[in-house]
């Protein structure tokens, strides 16, 4: 009996060992799995303070942070990490940081190329939205080994967020996604003791020039933005953020063809690496632009600028249509092949040559990329329009 019962446990212990499932075995008994613990979604303000406490403990520990010799830190501005825009929410956890060092005895500088330049370690942030909570995920990186030593995350309720993009991203036409906001999205959830982004941080003293003329841009000092931008530009600075700057400083200091022009550099920009995103404001359940003529007047010329950059060049692109969650999921994706397909007929109608080389696809809010359902500036970036580079024989 003992003899058969050994023989019959060294059996099914071979089984497991070979096939690794979690399928029963006669005569076996395997443990449960064990169940997926689902990180506790807290108030904001709690949420902020605990993952910006995990990664200041963490950072202090292995790095001594605060020891004898405290290191100097500076902040990258936390970011939407969906959207890449800063908003008023992440600006709240902004300050939650530059709190939570001071009481630690340190400071936090402002992100500026003489913040960079004296810094020691750099924090990095993202709120991304998962159902019906934000996802914080903080990032501390030696900027001397371009190692990340401290990371943590939290889970805040949605519940009285405010995601508002501040004035420059509210304002701007196209999202701020590009190579960089791919690295610094990576570097936020990267685990310790890994490297940091190196694409993220190669741009680091090009984006912290970019950032200071938002202060001037937010302030209506447009002309003083404007110059800021532009001497950001020489510099070769974040080009998505400049370029976006550029235009929209030269939008609001009378200068429109210089604002054209960047314009246009955006497109090109975005269509060199295969997408563009562009928020055209369309009218609730039509395809006709939004009737406020302040928001529209630059349509035409948005329009023009994409025709001729596309014309410019041997491209074939697919007209992506989106709409916000509000609506049922056929009208929306109804509606937003209607909108992508008005695009397409302006385009066409500026650039005839161009009409064999552009698709149509309407995507509703399958790929929402704020999710509110709110149809006010929060969600303004779900109701888009893409230029997706596609190979010329796709359908």
């Amino acid at each position: 009996m003992t003899m058969t019962t050994t023989r019959g446990a060294r059996r099914c212990g071979w089984l497991l060992a070979l096939v690794m499932t979690a399928l029963p075995l006669a005569g076996c008994v395997t443990a449960p799995p064990a169940p997926v613990v689902q990180a506790q979604v807290m108030p904001f303000e709690q949420a902020a303070q605990a993952a910006v406490d995990g990664m200041l403990r963490q950072g202090d520990e292995g790095a001594g942070l605060f020891g004898a010799k405290p290191k100097v830190l500076v902040l990258d501005p936390t970011i939407d990490g969906l959207t890449g825009q800063q908003t008023a929410a992440t600006q709240a956890l902004d300050r939650v940081v530059a709190q939570r060092v001071r009481e630690r005895g340190s400071e936090a500088l402002r992100f500026d190329a003489q913040g960079v330049g004296k810094a020691t370690h750099l924090v990095v942030g993202t709120m991304t939205r998962a159902d019906k909570a934000y996802q914080l995920n903080l990032a501390l990186v030696d900027l001397g080994s371009r190692l990340v030593v401290a990371q943590s995350s939290a889970r805040a309720s949605a519940t009285g967020v405010d995601m508002t993009p501040l004035a420059m991203f509210r304002d701007s036409p196209v999202l701020p996604r590009d190579r960089g906001f791919d690295g610094y999205v990576k570097t936020a959830s990267t685990a310790p003791k890994q490297p940091a982004d190196a694409a993220y941080l190669d741009r680091l003293a090009g984006s912290a020039q970019a950032q200071e003329p938002m202060a001037l841009y937010a302030a209506g000092r447009f002309r003083e933005a404007l110059a800021a931008y532009r001497a950001a530009a020489v510099g070769g600075s974040d080009q998505i953020r400049v370029l976006t700057g550029v235009y929209l400083s030269s939008v609001k200091a009378g200068t429109p063809a210089e604002a054209e022009e960047a314009f246009g550099q955006l497109v090109a920009l975005g269509l060199s690496t295969n997408s563009v995103s562009v928020k055209f404001l369309f009218a609730p359940g039509s395809t006709d632009f939004w009737p406020d003529p302040k928001v529209t007047a630059a349509y035409a010329m948005w329009m023009r600028q994409i025709a001729a950059q596309l014309a410019r060049s041997s491209l074939c692109v697919r007209v992506q249509g989106h709409t916000s969650a509000t609506g049922t999921e056929a009208f929306n994706e109804a509606l937003s092949t209607r909108r992508a397909a008005n695009i397409r007929g302006r385009l066409v109608a500026l650039s005839p040559a161009l009409e064999p080389r552009l698709r149509v696809l309407g995507l509703g809010s399958k790929e929402n990329i704020v999710g509110t359902g709110t149809d006010d500036v929060v969600d303004a970036a779900d109701r888009r329009v893409d230029f997706r580079v596609v190979g010329c024989g796709a359908a």
